[in-house]
This record gives C-alpha cells, sequence and structure tokens, in this order.
C-alpha cells in the first residue's frame, strides 16, 4: 500500500491527513507528483515511452518522475523517481516550478547530466523504452506523441524554442 501525503489548495500539508493510491481523493485535497525533466550536459532531452498497460501507454513523456510517499519532500521524492525510472543519479537536480492540478501539484524539476547516454534503465511495469532528442525534436512533438509539456513553461530554452 503507498501512502501519500495530503495537501490543502495552498500547498499545505494537512497534518495527520493520508491519502492512498488507488482510493479517492476528497475533494479541496491534493497529494504531490514530481517530475523531472532530463537534459544531458550535450543538450539533448530524455524521453521515455510508458508501458503499453499504463494511462497514455505507449506514448512518449518527457520526464520521468511519480507521486512523493508520506514524509517525502519534493526533492527527495525527484530524486527518488529519477533513480527508479531511469537509474540516473542526477549531477544537479533544480525545482522550476509547481502546477495545481484536478486533485494533485506537480513539482517540476529539471535534472542536469553528464552520464552515459547508453547507462539508462527501465522500470519495469512503467516504461519500456527511451530515447535521447535534440531540443528541436522535443519542441516539435505533438500532444498525439508526448503527454508531458506542461513542465515546458517552466524551461527557458523549450518555452521560447531559442537557447
Amino acid at each position: 500500500m503507498e501512502i501519500w501525503d495530503a495537501y490543502d489548495s495552498a500547498f499545505n500539508k494537512i497534518e495527520g491527513k493520508s491519502l492512498i493510491r488507488g482510493e479517492a481523493i476528497p475533494d479541496n485535497m491534493f497529494h504531490l507528483v514530481c517530475d523531472i525533466l532530463v537534459r544531458h550536459t550535450d543538450g539533448s532531452y530524455l524521453l521515455m515511452r510508458r508501458d503499453t498497460r499504463k494511462p497514455y501507454g505507449g506514448m512518449w513523456e518527457a520526464s520521468a518522475g511519480g507521486s512523493a510517499l508520506a514524509g517525502e519532500t519534493p526533492l527527495q521524492c525527484a530524486v527518488r523517481e529519477l533513480r527508479e525510472e531511469t537509474g540516473i543519479v542526477p549531477d544537479r537536480i533544480v525545482q522550476v516550478g509547481i502546477v495545481r492540478g484536478i486533485s494533485s501539484f506537480y513539482a517540476e524539476f529539471i535534472c542536469t547530466t553528464d552520464c552515459d547516454k547508453h547507462s539508462v534503465t527501465l522500470q519495469e511495469g512503467e516504461t519500456t523504452d527511451y530515447r535521447w532528442v535534440s531540443k528541436e525534436k522535443l519542441l516539435a512533438m505533438t500532444p498525439r506523441e508526448l503527454i508531458t509539456h506542461r513542465m515546458q513553461r517552466f524551461v527557458p530554452e523549450l518555452k521560447s524554442g531559442s537557447d
């Protein structure tokens, strides 16, 4: 059973209240999700293909990520999710924004790494493939190809399409 902290609409943790994965999130409560965009020092970005058994299966996403476990800070969640889903231990990871969704807050991070680009590991049940793409290719992907456009508004070189 995965347990999450509950947050109010202002992103304050609600003391003494927990949420459980798979159970409905009550109105006016939120849980924390972290998304991590991985940028290699050579300027390319990591894309991960979602497992076909997941929602949006087979589509690409420009982030690793997932729900924060009870007691985790956004940074702790981001580092854990990145390691679990890619095997990458970040050289540099920075929170670049936060977005409130219907029942979640999305903490957006960018990781800059000089890792061996062939050393990415896939997490069983989460992802089935990966590839590194140029900024231009990432910006050209449509919502039918890429499901994670939310983060791009926080990354200056992706927001404007310029360096």
